[in-house]
């Protein structure tokens, strides 16, 4: 530690950035949040109602009991006591880590109806704004989007500007499973994009399903595409620190925790998102076998050792991408570490040809979503490394590893 580290200079400015993000975060969300305290959200009130509820005199467990638990109690039931608790608690269900797989999509589909129809009756709401009108026409035609047949929602939160999760696969059945973890701006409206389909999770989810299935038709895959937690809003404080990482990174660990059976799970994870996976990598159960990383503004940390996590860490970045412009250090909160791809970072770095910028790492035909399926099937001899001197290979057996609990 320098004298400079600990100046009454440095800790003065300390201080006022410390009270600057508290400004920022009041201005932007504090003050809504003091307002509403007593007003419950949708899914609060749903947790709530099953905290209060009983089965045939008995009352329900605790829905953040550990997943294990809750399987047990659904595994316990009939059918029908499963469908009738589906329906009277839809997104208390549809949330909850343990819970059969199948009986949240049931329940995350009632929940979108419902949802729907209250969205359906804002659109005509004279209370509202016309620009709050055409806001509930947009969510009210997403939750329809959603309700497709054949989508399968694994969580669903309609509070703020939302969160959702979508599975692609069987899930239940995989011997291999990939998370899609995205970054700012990423909420209900933008789960899915028409333009740009492959810079949005369901497009980048997708894209990586198929070209996994192309990779190993013989393997079992599933992939979720993971916006369950609240995102950064544009490249402001949120985006420059770890706090929505730390949130979101507690909720990822509980999804994998809670995921069916024993399949090794690999994280890819984009841009902020890479950050949650920085924050997360400590915690996470060893049946997560790899984190990729593509476009990182940095894990929190100097070297991906420091991450303290049996999973393989891999990185990766286009030539044309405005990340690498960002300073890669951590000062007083601000900034996310050191730069992944870096050598003295000590990640495996992958090649990116292709990606052509920020959001193109999940584009058919490129190499980036290429070492993304090979990594998704545990083909990993097959990936192609960013650098002549093959490192990425190193130490690698090109078996898929088997993931323990």
């Amino acid at each position: 530690m320098t004298s400079f580290d600990t100046s009454p200079q440095l800790n003065v400015w300390r201080a006022l950035l410390a009270l600057a993000v508290v400004f920022v975060m009041l201005a932007t969300t504090g003050w809504t949040a003091l307002r509403s305290h007593h007003d419950r959200t949708p899914l609060q009130a749903s947790r709530s109602s099953w905290e209060h509820g009983h089965l045939h005199g008995h009352r329900l467990p605790d829905p953040d009991a550990a997943p294990a638990a809750l399987s047990r109690f659904f595994a316990s039931l009939t059918v029908q006591q499963r469908t009738d608790l589906a329906r009277r608690y839809p997104l208390a269900v549809g949330n909850m880590n343990g819970a059969p797989v199948a009986l949240r999509y049931r329940a995350n589909r009632l929940a979108l109806a419902k949802q729907r129809r209250v969205e359906a009756k804002r659109m005509h709401d004279s209370r509202l704004s016309p620009s709050g009108q055409h806001e509930a026409g947009r969510r009210m035609h997403r939750y329809e989007a959603l309700m497709h047949p054949g989508r399968h929602i694994l969580a669903f939160d309609p509070e703020g500007a939302g969160r959702i999760a979508e599975v692609f696969g069987n899930l239940q059945h995989a011997e291999r499973v990939s998370v899609v973890v995205p970054g700012v701006d990423t909420d209900l409206l933008t789960f899915q994009k028409t333009n740009k389909p492959y810079s949005a999770p369901v497009g980048m989810a997708k894209s990586l399903y198929n070209a996994e299935q192309a990779a190993d038709p013989s393997t079992r895959t599933a992939v979720i595409a993971w916006a369950d937690y609240t995102a950064p809003a544009g490249l402001g404080i949120d985006s420059a620190t770890a706090m929505r990482a730390k949130d979101g990174a507690v909720r990822l660990n509980a999804l994998v925790r809670a995921l069916p059976g024993k399949a090794p799970i690999s994280l890819f994870c984009h841009s902020y998102g890479s950050v949650v996976c920085g924050v997360a990598a400590h915690t996470l159960p060893r049946r997560v076998a790899d984190i990729a990383v593509a476009g990182s503004p940095g894990m929190r940390t100097e070297k991906a050792s420091h991450l303290h996590t049996s999973a393989q860490v891999w990185s990766m970045r286009d030539a044309t991408d405005w990340i690498q412009d960002v300073p890669y250090l951590e000062l007083g909160g601000l900034g996310h570490g050191a730069d992944p791809v870096s050598s003295a970072f000590g990640a495996r770095v992958l090649s990116a040809q292709g990606a052509k910028g920020h959001g193109g790492y999940f584009e058919p035909d490129t190499e980036s979503l290429l070492n993304f399926a090979e990594i998704g099937v545990g083909a990993y001899g097959s990936v192609r490394c960013a650098r002549d001197n093959d490192a990425c290979h190193a130490g690698l057996s090109g078996a898929a590893p088997t993931g323990r609990a």
